[in-house]
């Protein structure tokens, strides 16, 4: 999956492009709108973004993740290489500590990124403020171009924004 990133001047033009991402078949659940008053697109009906597409909680999750893992491996080498305990322990302590300490960091790093807006809509920032709503569309990396064609043929006003290479299977 792609994340397409589209600035839209209004209300109006957001219904109209939601409604034609339906009809070409994007599901509404792969369509998130951030804007600076959530009531205005909760009173249009339009699919809000929620905290993991407004904040760096998949990120941080990433990280803690991959480095509570090297952190918990390289305890289960030291647990391990003690003396006399180290023979009883095995490889599965290893492991086992490895999995806890992914876990533990995914879930406070996890718990921090929820907390920290997120990196990539920073650059969207003033244009959010200003009254724009940012579109965030996640399409099937064949219908990129597809998608986009349809956003900048029917609408103008919007501004194609660019691509985001990868979006986890989870959010």
């Amino acid at each position: 999956m792609r994340r397409l990133y589209f600035l839209i001047p209004d209300v109006e033009s957001a219904k109209v492009i939601v409604d034609e991402l339906l009809l070409a078949r994007i599901e509404a659940r792969h369509i998130h709108i951030a804007g600076s008053d959530h009531h205005v697109l909760t009173e249009a009906n339009l699919p809000e973004a929620n905290l993991l597409q407004e904040s760096d909680f998949v990120p941080a999750v990433e990280r803690g993740l991959a480095i509570g893992g090297a952190t918990g491996i390289l305890a289960g080498i030291a647990a391990v290489a003690i003396p006399g305990a180290g023979l009883a322990l095995g490889g599965g302590a290893i492991l086992g500590i490895g999995l806890a300490g992914a876990g533990v960091g995914a879930w406070i790093s996890g718990m921090i990124g929820v907390s920290v807006p997120s990196s990539r809509l920073t650059e969207f920032e003033n244009s959010i403020k200003q009254g724009k709503l940012l579109m965030m569309v996640d399409v099937p990396k064949a219908r990129v171009d597809d998608i986009t064609d349809l956003v900048k043929l029917h609408h103008p006003e919007a501004l194609v924004e660019g691509t985001e290479p990868v979006i986890p299977a989870f959010p």
